[in-house]
């Protein structure tokens, strides 16, 4: 059990006087192993009382080429040194927005924002926009951030017929819940039957080409792609955590299905808060004040949008991933972990289901095969947390849901992590 020092523990103390439950609303703080973050290397992190931790997590994601990547650095340093922000366009959004149209099938032309929430909210504000029609399209257990429409459906109660919205988090609008259709990930047939019924309502379908973990099945992805482009319907791919993660060009090169507007942050942004809406020309001429009139332009003000910081970072960050055999270790890393948690689960006769791709992905506690969110209702979550807890323990950091590879794991990472896994399995079923 790693120790405390005074000065962290003094912090816990704060943390939980100052903020609502003691955390800042992402990665909460265990009751039984409290830690702070202080600084990170690499693939490793370290908290405020010097104990160091082998980082699956990678700030849930951004961190592809590890923290304080020295390319990274160095191009922020100089960006700062020009000027934090200006509320106005500059070099390197400029140059950022060419790289993302010349990396990414769909896009065409790019808007900038400062966050995923932000981004998917506002591809579905400009899809509305453009067809002129209010319902969205999302699929039951998908995560698209935290604005009124994004939140429905997103750990249902699973008692709900399709198409029904269930809000799962308080404080949104009852008649928001009209305006979105849910539909179950992988079973195309109900999907159809539901943009059937609804297409000349639907202004988008929004989707996460790989939901959670939960990749798509053979023929779903394009089956979703004919239906929607049969009733003239965006499509919208939810690449945040994908984009660049899967592929260079994201989950729409790795599935080899385009969308009509796609959304990515994460990676793009080398750990900064930057994201974008990227997409077909015609759609995104509603954030032009010139090409639209006063129904349909989309006044899209953010102070930050395009934070020459930021963009910085993401520059620098694709320069890194566009070198030859970039993605090769990421995958390989993926697969060694991947493989090693279910050879050890099978070992010790604790069921399990490996999810996702070698790039990210995550095990379900159950025997079922998990091909949507109401499959994932029959795994047993107080293992879950028992094996994430026992990991921590052990000094390897995992979020409640997801393994991030990333390009910078060691093989003594990979060793020391499948070392945990040989501890903490084996007790999972005592």
């Amino acid at each position: 059990m790693p120790e405390r020092s005074t000065r962290e523990q003094e912090l816990l103390e704060k943390a939980t006087k100052y903020l609502p439950g003691g955390y800042t609303g992402n990665l909460p703080i265990r009751k039984d192993l409290n830690f702070l973050a202080a600084r990170g290397v690499g693939s490793h992190i370290f908290d405020i009382s010097g104990n160091e931790y082998i980082d699956w997590l990678m700030g849930s994601g951004p961190m592809l080429l590890g923290h304080s990547h020295p390319a990274v650095v160095e191009e922020v340093i100089k960006a700062v040194e020009q000027g934090s922000t200006f509320f106005a366009t500059n070099e390197k959004a400029v140059l950022l927005a060419e790289t993302l149209v010349d990396a990414v099938a769909c896009a065409e032309q790019v808007r900038f924002t400062t966050s995923g929430t932000d981004a998917t909210f506002q591809a579905m504000r400009a899809a509305r926009s453009f067809t002129k029609k209010e319902k969205v399209l999302k699929f039951e257990g998908g995560y698209h951030g935290s604005s009124d429409y994004a939140v429905m459906s997103v750990t249902p109660s699973g008692a709900e017929e399709f198409p029904q919205a269930e809000a799962n988090t308080a404080g949104v609008p009852k008649a928001l819940q009209d305006l979105m259709l849910i539909a179950p990930f992988n079973d195309l047939d109900t999907t159809t039957a539901i943009i059937d019924a609804h297409h000349d309502e639907l202004a988008a379908v929004i989707v996460e080409p790989l939901q959670r973990v939960i990749a798509p099945q053979a023929g779903f992805l394009q089956g979703l792609r004919a239906i929607t482009t049969k009733y003239e319907i965006p499509l919208i791919f939810d690449e945040i955590v994908t984009g660049f993660r899967l592929a260079y060009g994201g989950a729409q090169e790795y599935y080899g299905v385009t969308p009509d507007l796609c959304c990515m942050g994460k990676i793009m942004g080398g750990g900064y808060p930057l994201a974008v809406v990227m997409g077909r020309r015609d759609i995104l001429s509603v954030y032009d004040p010139d090409a639209s009139d006063s129904d349909s332009f989309v006044n899209q003000i953010g102070t930050l949008n395009g934070n020459p910081v930021a963009c910085a970072a993401g520059l620098a960050t694709l320069a890194e991933l566009r070198k030859p055999g970039a993605y090769d270790r990421l995958y390989e890393t993926g697969s060694k972990i991947s493989t090693a948690i279910v050879d050890v689960c099978n070992r010790n006769g604790i069921p399990v289901y490996l999810a996702g791709e070698d790039a990210i992905f995550d095990i379900y506690f159950t025997s079922r095969p998990v091909l949507n969110y109401r499959d994932t209702l029959t795994a047993d979550t107080q293992m879950m947390g028992l094996f994430n807890g026992g990991l921590l323990e052990r000094g390897i950091l995992k979020g409640g849901q997801k393994f991030y590879p990333s390009m910078v794991h060691t093989e003594e990472d990979v060793e020391k992590t499948i070392q945990a896994f040989e501890e903490v399995i084996p007790t999972l079923k005592q």
